[in-house]
């Protein structure tokens, strides 16, 4: 039973209000005022009553067997739920499932994050788009969605060639795999080398720009020098995609999408239907002024812009894949792009232009700044992971000095991953942040390593439990109303909040509400675990039904982990 929602539907009721008005102002209250709180203020007025007089009289009329009390205070209808009730529902929808079912959407929905260059290595940035992208994806398919994770190799363009060029004119025929460099900072470092270079020699931009069109004519020995440097930048990604557990369904370059030419076809549409105009520099332009700026979609010279494959790529996904939806994980710096997109597809009077959604996410950051790709001031991903893992590598040989080199150094990963996941998944996605590697990886706090040590303290009393012949399959059947300690209480009220919490997750696309819940069960789960016996309850029965709550807070953790790709361990 969804407690919230019983009460809210008793408060619309009485007063006469829409129930998402009535669930919409419904509060948790400071502890000791109850499990709910309503405010009377913005009804009073109506009721020619004074809060104080209302809440008085709503607390009066209200009444349902799952409450303790109701009772007024001040301006406020504070309800308190029964312990008895609260702990059975509670652990009863936990153990058989139901507290997980939370159907909210259906359709196919493709889930395209990443999107990275081929002229260097993933960065903080893509960590950050990654775990957005992946958990965004996780939640849809909990939800009731059929979804497609996607990944765009934007492997063509100016950016591309800067990097051949450098390579063409200063590599000297290196190769990254004789001197044992990963391959994608092989390439990364040829593109801060032709930035370098520039300032040198201006002309460089030019030797680019021809080097470009010489790739769009099929240029043989352009194209080979591609195909190396692409095969290198790829291979050196893939690496940390499999180090970082980011995963996807379909992969797309676009350098297929510029063979197929599907783009031009779109664009002499938009001509035909005087969408599009041709610019006195020869340029093909979309016309969304006023509404929207102009948006230039074929240079001058005919060579192809990122937008100009991208036409292409959003009419194949939805002619091929039959999607209901398709999202775009790229950081807010391209706002005005997807909107231009959008836009583009609606005047081009696609039906599906409406479903189009751009998941926009504020930049990362460390302490020291900006980063800056073309001065090599960027902090690559795999170079933030292994710093995050040196830090969690030297807690544990603190803690755990006879265990293992490889053990811990897998246990090092496992907690460096949930590190940097939680850390940027839980404030608001849409807002900007300085990523800091020391809090992230602390044992204590709102980190990711906390959540995995508060799961290996339980799964700890579980262990304890099997040896004294308390079995899972014996939990479902403990006398649940056993537990009415003020403790157990708080604990079972965080864990009934977690449908609440995947639904806000949904509504906002962030997952932010499922991190700081997950947080909420850790915090009360360790003050339950300091202030009750578990194992040394006054009796069995007792005992049985605090193994109970244990359990089920694994398996809650458990869930919310799966859906922020953290990986639960069985000991820190």
């Amino acid at each position: 039973m969804d407690f919230k929602e019983k009460t809210a539907e008793l408060i619309a009721k009485e007063l006469k209000i829409p129930l998402e008005q009535a669930l919409a102002l419904l509060t948790t209250p400071p502890q000791g005022m109850g499990d709910y709180a309503f405010p009377c203020f913005i009804f009073a007025k109506e009721k020619k009553k004074s809060p104080v007089e209302l809440a008085k009289e709503i607390a009066g009329k209200i009444k349902a067997d799952f409450f303790e009390k109701v009772e007024a205070k001040g301006p406020y209808v504070n309800f308190f739920i029964a312990k008895e009730n609260l702990s059975t529902q509670t652990l009863k929808s936990i153990f058989n499932g139901e507290l997980f079912k939370t159907k909210l959407g259906e359709g196919k929905v493709m889930v395209e994050y990443s999107s990275p260059n081929t002229n260097k290595p993933l960065h903080v940035g893509h960590l950050r788009n990654n775990t957005l992208g992946l958990a965004i994806a996780n939640l849809l398919e909990s939800t009731g969605h059929n979804v497609i994770k996607a990944n765009l190799i934007n492997d063509r363009g100016i950016h591309i060639c800067k990097s051949m060029l450098a390579y063409k004119l200063f590599g000297k025929e290196r190769d990254p795999i004789k001197e044992k460099v990963k391959p994608d900072h092989f390439v990364g470092e040829m593109y801060v080398l032709f930035n370098t270079k520039l300032k040198e020699d201006p002309t460089l931009e030019e030797k680019a720009q021809s080097m470009l069109k010489a790739w769009e004519k099929g240029d043989k020995e352009i194209i080979a020098l591609w195909k190396k440097m692409n095969k290198w930048a790829i291979s050196g990604m893939k690496e940390t995609y499999n180090t970082f557990g980011t995963r996807f369904d379909e992969w797309f370059l676009e350098s297929d999408l510029f063979k197929k030419g599907d783009s031009k076809k779109i664009i002499e549409e938009g001509l035909k239907k005087k969408i599009f105009q041709k610019e006195d520099n020869g340029a093909i332009s979309a016309i969304l002024e006023p509404e929207l700026p102009n948006k230039v979609l074929l240079r001058g010279d005919g060579t192809s812009l990122y937008a100009t494959n991208d036409l292409a790529l959003t009419q194949y996904k939805f002619d091929t894949f039959g999607l209901d939806k398709a999202i775009w994980v790229v950081a807010n710096e391209q706002d005005l792009y997807f909107k231009q997109l959008f836009k583009i597809f609606e005047k081009l009077e696609r039906k599906w232009a409406k479903n189009c959604h751009h998941l926009s996410y504020g930049y990362v950051s460390l302490l020291g700044g900006r980063m800056k790709s073309r001065e090599g001031t960027v902090v690559d991903a795999d170079d933030l992971i292994n710093d995050v893992k040196k830090i969690a590598l030297e807690e544990i040989q603190t803690r755990y000095p006879d265990l293992s080199k490889t053990k811990s150094e897998e246990r090092a990963l496992v907690i460096a991953l949930a590190a940097i996941k939680f850390y940027l998944l839980k404030n608001d996605s849409k807002k900007d942040m300085i990523f800091e590697p020391e809090k992230s990886i602390s044992f204590e706090g709102e980190t990711g390593p906390y959540l995995q040590y508060t799961y290996a303290r339980a799964r700890s009393i579980m262990r304890k439990a099997k040896e004294e012949g308390i079995g899972v399959e014996k939990l479902p059947k403990a006398d649940f109303a056993l537990l009415i300690h003020e403790k157990e209480k708080e604990l079972l009220t965080e864990l009934s909040k977690y449908p609440q919490a995947i639904s806000r997750a949904w509504e906002g696309l962030s997952l932010h509400p499922v991190c700081h819940l997950l947080l909420l069960i850790s915090e009360k789960f360790n003050s339950f675990y300091h202030e009750v016996s578990v194992l040394k309850a006054d009796n069995e029965k007792e005992k049985l039904a605090r193994v109970a709550l244990v359990e089920a807070t694994t398996i809650v953790l458990k869930k919310g982990f799966e859906l922020i790709d953290i990986e639960a361990i069985e000991e820190m």
